[in-house]
């Protein structure tokens, strides 16, 4: 019977643009060249939200896993704090895999993308621009900013005026910019407010924790308009869509369209909530899903001998 190998956390940093990037980085021991699988995260969320349990329970399956933090938010670099840049995320992950290419310790030439919510999307479109890599997650992905929008409602959408207002106004007076809730109660002014959003959050936030409940308002156009479901027929290596059919944030309707563009794409669907997908049962049944589907796609070797 081959035992699982025993994982070591490492913390590391990599360069992206002039600033940098916080990670941790899962390696199996007595595993030689192991494939890697890099993960990010939400909106405005960090790793120590629940990265941390997927990224480990990959690397007991032999595959190494960098989870990492986007710039501008957590312990990594950038300033202004808690900006939420899709163009800067988007090079956060070129970065990440430039980093992981140049390690001598995991196999460069089997590299995998897991993405959730909001970086799920960014999977989708990192996937496509790498065709290079050998599979790609998307988790409860956001595919499609207008059908996010559209799904707030009418109501939601034009309490987000005030806050629009107050961004431009800090941006036309150069001062700091105006902040939006990333979660909050419905009703209530914010990027996520269905019932499940703000508790959601919160439950995967661990003590000492470094998110923040806000990002920079200046973010709420961008959102709206970044669609990265269209990529999904340009990715042509083995892409996994694991699909909420009760998401209040990411509409599976849309997604699933999204998904059956993709040449090699597979979709796992899930009777649970967009935030049930991180802990529990549910947690359980994706990470084995993933586990099996990542496994198959990048080979990991056995360890080579018992922890």
């Amino acid at each position: 019977m081959t035992t699982p190998p025993s994982v070591t956390r490492h913390d590391v940093t990599f360069p992206a643009d002039d600033n940098s990037c916080a990670g941790w980085l899962y390696l199996p021991t007595g595993v030689a060249s192991p494939p890697v699988v890099i993960l990010g995260h939400g909106l405005g969320a960090t790793r120590e939200m629940r990265l941390d349990a997927f990224a480990e329970r990959f690397a007991q399956a032999g595959i190494a896993a960098l989870a990492f933090t986007y710039r501008h938010f957590g312990d990594s670099g950038g300033h202004p704090r808690q900006l939420l840049s899709i163009k800067r995320q988007l090079a956060d992950w070129d970065a990440a895999i430039a980093y992981v290419k140049s390690r001598h310790d995991v196999d460069r030439a089997r590299i995998a993308v897991w993405g959730s919510s909001f970086g799920g999307g960014h999977a989708i479109t990192v996937a496509a621009r790498h065709p290079e890599l050998r599979a790609a997650v998307a988790q409860c992905p956001f595919t499609d900013g207008l059908a996010s929008a559209l799904a707030l409602g009418p109501v939601a959408s034009l309490r987000m005026t005030p806050v629009l207002a107050r961004n431009l106004a800090t941006r036309v007076r150069g001062k700091a910019p105006a902040m939006v809730p990333i979660a909050a109660s419905p009703g209530s002014p914010a990027l996520m407010n269905a019932p499940d959003a703000l508790p959601g959050y919160e439950a995967l936030q661990p003590p000492g924790t470094t998110f923040r409940n806000e990002v920079a308002a200046r973010v709420i156009p961008t959102i709206a308009a970044y669609r990265p479901g269209r990529a999904a027929k340009k990715v042509t290596m083995p892409i996994l869509f694991c699909v909420s059919d009760t998401d209040s944030v990411t509409p599976p309707a849309q997604t699933l369209r999204y998904a059956r563009t993709a040449p090699r794409g597979e979709i796992k669907r899930y009777g649970a909530g967009h935030f049930d997908f991180y802990t529990g049962e549910t947690f359980e049944e994706l990470v084995r899903d993933q586990t099996e589907f990542l496994t198959r796609q990048l080979n990991p070797s056995p360890a080579t001998s018992a922890p």
